[in-house]
């Protein structure tokens, strides 16, 4: 299930109902910190990071224990999450899904691209891609070879995971690779902590993204072409005033 950015309020009304049922809840312990309020009497089990495998795994056994398990991820369980580790570790294990077997649903939640693009005003509004530039699980060669694509598209470019302590190298990298088909003045919206506590916006350029404060709670969005700026608000246009004028 998906707990959205982790404020509260922007949980859904599904993901609220699935933690109520829930006997036991697993997570990554600062995400387990999010819900801690709605949790009380649970039985918790919380771990660190590139552990879920481990988290994925225990679900399964509790769950075929006849557990009801609630799996916790930030932002939505589908995207960058742990939706895809818990279904290839069921059918690695050829754990039988549906009746007779363990019962899996997706809950859906606000992904960080959303929450981040929210603050920024209307950036995503045309096409645009999602990239992760961590390559733990993807080689970095293959990182390039999609940034490349996604800019000479003409994409808008949402970075996932852009920077850590062990990996900072890597966004300016790719702003090296998106500068070879977008203008340097192109419009970068940086967000930090998207809807929770130490929340942190900022406009800059392709020109200065590199120089820009970024971690790894950071999404950084990228502009296309057309993307501008317009009383502090990061727009991308779907085209309908230049087709149909305005009002």
């Amino acid at each position: 299930m998906g707990l959205g950015p982790g404020r509260l309020d922007c949980l859904t009304g599904q993901a609220v109902d699935a933690i109520n049922e829930a006997e036991v809840i697993l997570g990554y312990k600062t995400y387990m910190n999010l819900v801690a309020p709605l949790v009380d009497g649970k039985k918790l089990v919380s771990s660190s990071m590139t552990r879920e495998l481990d988290r994925a795994g225990q679900a399964l056994d509790l769950a075929g224990q006849g557990k009801t398990v609630a799996l916790i991820s930030s932002g939505d369980p589908g995207i960058y999450a742990m939706a895809a580790v818990v279904f290839e570790l069921a059918a690695s294990r050829k754990i039988e899904l549906g009746p007779g077997g363990v019962s899996l649903e997706v809950i859906p939640g606000v992904p960080a691209v959303a929450a981040a693009a929210s603050l920024l005003g209307a950036p995503l509004s045309h096409d645009f891609a999602c990239i992760s530039l961590s390559d733990r699980l993807t080689p970095w060669e293959l990182i390039e070879k999609r940034l490349d694509l996604a800019a000479q598209a003409d994409f808008v470019i949402a970075l996932y995971n852009p920077k850590s302590k062990g990996r900072p190298w890597q966004l300016g990298h790719a702003c090296e690779i998106i500068s070879n088909w977008r203008n340097p003045e192109t419009p970068v919206g940086v967000v930090r902590r998207a809807l929770r506590a130490g929340q942190a916006i900022d406009l800059v350029t392709l020109a200065t993204l590199a120089e820009a404060e970024v971690d790894m709670q950071t999404m950084v969005i990228v502009g296309n072409s057309q993307s501008f700026i317009s009383k502090g608000k990061m727009i991308t246009p779907r085209g309908y005033i230049g087709k149909y004028g305005g009002a």
